[in-house]
C-alpha cells in the first residue's frame, strides 16, 4: 500500500500579497495532487467581511468546502479568534478520523499557533496512524518552544511502534528542527530522505527558502515532490509539497 499526503499554507484562500480571492482555484488544484491525507495551515473557518466582499465566498468553512466530496473526514484546530471570525491548521482525510485534539502551543498573544493531532483508520494498519499538523512561529523562540512541545505530546500520546506523520508550515527558516525531532523521536523528513536537504517551498513563484516540511516515522519515502510555480503561484505564496510513503 501507498500512502499519499500533501502539506500546504494555503495563505486562507488568497493569492501572494492578497490580491485574488483562489479558493475555488485552490479546491481544483488539490484534488489533482490525488493525496489521501492533506495537511493545511491558514485555513480560514469563518469571515464575515469576506462572505460579505465576495459572492462566491464558500458558505461553509474552507476545511469543509474543501474536502466536499473527495476527503471523507476532517478536523479543524482554531488558533487564531477574532470579531469577524477565525482560521487555523486542518487535516483532510480519505480515511476515518478516529479522535482529534488542538493544542495550543502559542508564545505569544499576537501569533497563534496549534498542534492539530488526529489519529487515523488506516485499513491494513495494525495501529493507528497518528497526523499532527503544524504551523509554527516566526521567531526562533516560539519555534524552539513548540518543537519542545511537539516532541512532548508524541512521547506522552503515541506508542513508540506507531506510525507517525507531521506536516506543515516550520517557519524553521535554519534548519534547526530537523536534528531535534530525528534525536527525540526517530522522525525523518521526506525530502531529506531524498535528496539531502528539506525541499525550497517559499515563494511559491520562486522558491528560496524551506519553510514547509513532512516528516514520517515507520515508512519508506517513495518520492516526494514539491509544486511551484503556476498554477501553484498563483493561489498561494507557499509551494505545496507532496510525499508517496509506503509503510514498514
Amino acid at each position: 500500500m501507498i500512502l499519499r499526503v500533501a502539506t500546504y499554507n494555503i495563505h486562507k484562500g488568497f493569492s501572494h500579497f492578497n490580491r485574488r480571492m483562489m479558493v475555488h482555484e485552490l479546491r481544483d488544484n488539490l484534488r489533482l495532487l490525488g493525496s489521501d491525507i492533506v495537511f493545511l495551515q491558514e485555513v480560514q473557518g469563518r469571515h464575515e467581511r469576506h462572505a460579505a466582499r465576495f459572492d462566491d465566498w464558500p458558505v461553509e468553512p474552507q476545511y469543509e468546502f474543501l474536502a466536499d466530496s473527495v476527503w471523507s473526514d476532517t478536523a479543524y484546530g482554531r488558533n487564531a479568534i477574532y470579531d469577524h471570525g477565525h482560521h487555523g491548521n486542518a487535516i483532510l482525510s480519505r480515511f476515518p478520523i478516529v479522535s482529534s485534539e488542538n493544542q495550543d502551543v502559542s508564545t505569544h498573544f499576537l501569533e497563534r499557533r496549534g498542534l492539530l493531532h488526529c489519529e487515523l483508520g488506516v485499513p491494513g494498519f495494525a495501529n493507528p496512524l497518528h497526523c499532527i499538523c503544524v504551523h509554527m512561529a516566526v521567531n526562533e523562540h516560539g519555534r524552539r518552544h513548540q518543537v519542545g512541545a511537539l516532541i512532548e505530546r508524541l512521547h506522552r500520546l503515541v506508542p513508540a511502534d506507531a506510525p507517525v506523520i507531521v506536516a506543515g508550515d516550520f517557519n524553521d527558516w535554519r534548519n534547526l528542527a530537523g536534528s531535534r525531532l530525528a534525536d527525540a523521536l526517530g522522525l525523518k523528513e521526506a525530502f531529506r530522505d531524498q535528496r539531502g536537504r528539506p525541499a525550497r517551498s517559499f515563494p511559491s513563484a520562486f522558491p528560496l527558502f524551506r519553510l514547509d516540511r513532512i516528516y514520517v516515522r515507520g515508512f519508506t519515502v517513495r518520492r516526494a515532490e514539491v509544486h511551484h510555480g503556476f498554477p501553484w503561484s498563483r493561489i498561494s505564496d507557499h509551494a505545496a509539497l507532496s510525499a508517496q510513503l509506503e509503510p514498514r
